[in-house]
């Protein structure tokens, strides 16, 4: 089974440098060139299912890079849940005694209104269970930088030291080759 993990295109919270996870933002014109133009440039995989998270910039990424609408959707794979800091940046937040304690905090620190890391994981991990259950060989997944970034993460733990160094850019992400308990994996 091979399972394409693509990050979505450039929105214009993602410009802004915001925190952007359950809000649902389109891609940005910025964005939807870049798509385009990443598309003449590399060979994206083709698959038998194509998913989303349901959220506007990862529907237009699969129809910009491949004039499809999504064969299903798994909500389980949507970005982190950022509460009250949603489409906040660092500079807004940083005197927050709440965000201070997130971002200080460990696993089962909350945002206000939104979720832990663990709750995160947990979640997301469902939501790959779900596409592994699907049972076709090759699937391509279009979802957020969090999601591919805590995924690769957990399922590649000794291969890269932090979360930050599997955060893929925008319009690219990972191919997952499994093959009974053993899986590898290659950058798109």
């Amino acid at each position: 089974m091979m399972i394409h993990l693509l990050r979505h295109g450039m929105t214009n919270a993602n410009e802004k440098r915001l925190y952007c996870g359950f809000a649902d933002q389109p891609l940005s014109h910025k964005g939807m060139e870049q798509l385009r133009q990443l598309k003449t440039e590399i060979s994206f995989p083709k698959a038998e299912r194509y998913v989303t998270s349901g959220l506007k910039r990862a529907v237009e990424t699969l129809r910009i890079l491949y004039d499809k609408t999504p064969d299903a959707v798994i909500e389980e794979l949507n970005e982190y849940n950022f509460g009250d800091f949603e489409m906040k940046n660092h500079d807004e937040l940083k005197e927050n005694p709440d965000y201070l304690r997130w971002i200080e905090g460990g696993e089962d620190v909350s945002c206000p209104n939104g979720e832990s890391r663990k709750k995160f994981r947990e979640r997301i991990g469902h939501g790959f269970r779900l596409v592994r259950e699907m049972n076709v060989d090759r699937i391509l997944v279009v979802c957020h930088g969090g999601v591919i970034a805590s995924l690769m993460n957990t399922l590649f733990a000794n291969r890269k030291n932090c979360y930050d160094e599997w955060l893929p850019q925008n319009g690219r992400g990972y191919s997952i080759e499994i093959s009974g308990s053993a899986m590898s994996c290659k950058p798109l």
